[in-house]
């Protein structure tokens, strides 16, 4: 029989510590634009300028996580049967951290939960399968809860039912993971409710960590692939040979790349790794998810020490992702109608196939593949009918409790969503009910910081009561809008509070803003970090004022090394980088570390070869 039950997942983890209060009026810088849409085809070229999120509002960053590992019990919930153990993390992102299949880990499962700085909202961590929705990067509630449920399934079995709103694009994101009593396969049911009356972007990939080594190959039903690197070109490529290599196997690659497969008409959806004995891991889905990927880190010295970097004491050859989408790549949004939604049923488990078969040629490796999981796909459609048999159920047993937004969404808006995905009034904590007065046109102005404001909400913050809470949010929204003017008008209304003026700042680049706030708040290291960093483009001596009395920090000692280099001191930054920076924040794609240590290198007329533990540099095409 199916057991659906509430544990705990005990291992070494980071604090993710608390958002950053700072209103994020730009996305983080985003690796994935593409340099040469010009030349791609109409319709690629179409998705991909449209839809892209330029703000994470109204979520907020979190930056506020360590690098200190501590035995922590995670909240988990677990689907078994007699072959098949699904381990899931409702409080982070609905993650499926674990799938185990008579003894076997099917995943990638990262022995440590540590964040990184690769989300929309800052904090991500590796490992697992993540559910990616709202936009092109790893989706804003990936560290946040998720509320989850026990739904009785079209077969008697428990179902587990996971749901939230995203709150980017207002979409209810439902999650049901069904496991058969007599399946060697864990289904899940996905479902994207819009439930405005505008059409909405959208987009979605379940990214998917597998084991990698030198044995082990991805299959997949294409012939072709976009190439996607850090040279930031798409690019057609023949599979399986790229310059020289067979592509499909992870640990053949020199540098990180990704490989968007083109679906082969006529063929079912899945994609598969599968070790040199020809077992592995396969996920299938229904028509809707067409799209299949695979992300390698390559065997470059900074892709080493990303993989160690996500999993401290990382052992044997690291991870690969292979992941299914709704579109062809991940630069690309579709438009989801107003008042629609759209489902698909995946399916993930062992694969065992003839090795011989799996490791020859390409064509007819990727056919014995398509014949081995002949009886999974040609099943699909009818699981996915019977799953829409109670994708509205109501919740028979609340297990986990997400955020209070969705029901607080609901309470502006009226929208109708599923029996099977409720938002109760109850769910509201105090962050969520202090927004509550402002739809009867005030929102009290107390002596507290701001909360990520709701952009959504505009209309009802130009017409409430002023105060300078009000004036600060609007100024957010309108700058959300692409009102800069109105929200430089709005921040001076709002006066003399950290808030507004490092908006200004950010802004206008007028630094006396900046200066000013950190006056006001010079514990508050974010604030510190944004303003020092803007003095230093333009001036210097304002930067030396406020790192005089900045907070110990490793963004700040960073800043220190930046300064040293700026005002001629190129040994003070050789020996603050000597002493070590562990910056927990170091972004994807950038790599100041390793800048830094070079430029003092080449001012003092040395060759210090760049610590390993500096070397995140992902170079290349």
């Amino acid at each position: 029989m199916t057991i659906l039950s509430v544990q705990n997942v005990v291992l070494p983890a980071a604090s993710i510590g608390s958002e950053n209060p700072l209103a994020p009026l730009r996305t983080q810088r985003e690796p994935h634009h593409v340099e040469n849409i010009a030349e791609l085809p109409a319709d690629l070229r179409e998705n991909i300028e449209y839809g892209r999120l330029h703000s994470p509002l109204p979520c907020l960053n979190q930056d506020g996580y360590n690098r200190t590992l501590v035995e922590t019990a995670l909240p988990a919930l677990v689907l078994e049967n007699d072959h098949v153990r699904a381990t899931v993390l409702p409080s982070l992102g609905g993650r499926l951290y674990s799938l185990v299949h008579k003894g076997t880990e099917l995943l990638y499962r990262n022995p440590v939960f540590q964040p990184a700085n690769l989300a929309l909202r800052n904090a991500w961590f590796a490992g697992g399968v993540e559910w990616n929705v709202g936009s092109t990067g790893h989706w804003t509630g990936t560290c946040a809860p998720m509320h989850a449920a026990r739904v009785e399934g079209p077969d008697g079995t428990p179902v587990l039912r996971l749901w939230e709103l995203e709150r980017t694009r207002n979409l209810v994101t439902q999650l049901d993971f069904w496991l058969p009593e007599d399946s060697e396969f864990l289904y899940v049911g996905v479902r994207l409710q819009n439930p405005s009356d505008v059409e909405v972007p959208a987009y979605w990939w379940s990214n998917i960590a597998v084991p990698q080594s030198p044995d082990r190959r991805v299959l997949v039903p294409a012939d072709q692939a976009w190439r996607f690197g850090y040279g930031s070109r798409l690019d057609l490529v023949d599979v399986p040979l790229y310059e020289g290599a067979d592509l499909t196997y992870p640990t053949r690659h020199p540098r990180a790349v990704d490989f968007f497969f083109e679906p082969l008409a006529d063929e079912q959806s899945w994609i598969a790794s599968v070790d040199g004995a020809g077992n592995g891991l396969v996920q299938a889905s229904t028509e809707r998810l067409q799209g299949r990927k695979l992300f390698v880190w390559g065997q470059g010295d900074g892709g080493h020490r990303w993989q160690e970097w996500l999993s401290p004491g990382l052992e044997g050859d690291g991870y690969a992702e292979i992941q299914a989408g709704l579109a062809r790549t991940q630069m690309e949004h579709l438009k989801l109608p107003a008042g629609t939604d759209w489902h698909w049923l995946e399916a993930y488990g062992r694969v065992s196939m003839d090795p011989s078969a799996a490791h020859g040629d390409w064509g007819a490796a990727r056919r014995a593949g398509a014949s081995a999981l002949s009886p999974l796909l040609d099943g699909l459609p009818a699981r996915e009918q019977a799953w829409l048999e109670i994708v509205d159920s109501a919740p028979a047993e609340q297990l986990a409790v997400g955020s209070g937004w969705g029901a607080l969404e609901l309470k502006r808006t009226g929208w109708t969503v599923s029996d099977g995905t409720p938002f109760s009034e109850d769910t509201m904590t105090s962050r969520e009910q202090a927004w509550l007065p402002l739809l009867d046109g005030q929102l009290p102005a107390a002596d507290a910081v701001p909360d990520g404001t709701l952009v959504a909400w505009r209309d009802l913050l130009e017409a409430a009561e002023d105060n300078w809470l009000v004036w600060y949010h609007r100024g957010v929204a309108r700058h959300y809008d692409r009102d800069v003017d109105g929200a430089i008008e709005a921040w001076r209304q709002s006066g003399d509070n950290a808030w507004a003026l490092r908006n200004l700042g950010v802004v206008t680049g007028e630094l006396e803003h900046y200066e000013r706030a950190v006056e006001l708040m010079p514990d508050l290291v974010p604030l510190v970090v944004e303003a020092v960093a803007a003095a230093l483009d333009t001036d210097v001596t304002r930067a030396e004022r406020m790192l005089e009395h900045a907070p110990d920090d490793p963004r700040i000692q960073l800043l220190r090394v930046r300064h040293a280099l700026e005002t001629g001191d190129p040994a003070t930054a050789h020996d603050l980088l000597a002493a070590g920076i562990q910056l927990a924040t170091v972004r994807e794609g950038a790599n100041p570390l390793t800048d830094y240590w070079l430029a003092a290198e080449e001012a003092l007329g040395t060759q210090r070869p760049v610590p390993p533990q500096y070397q995140f540099g992902m170079g290349g095409n």
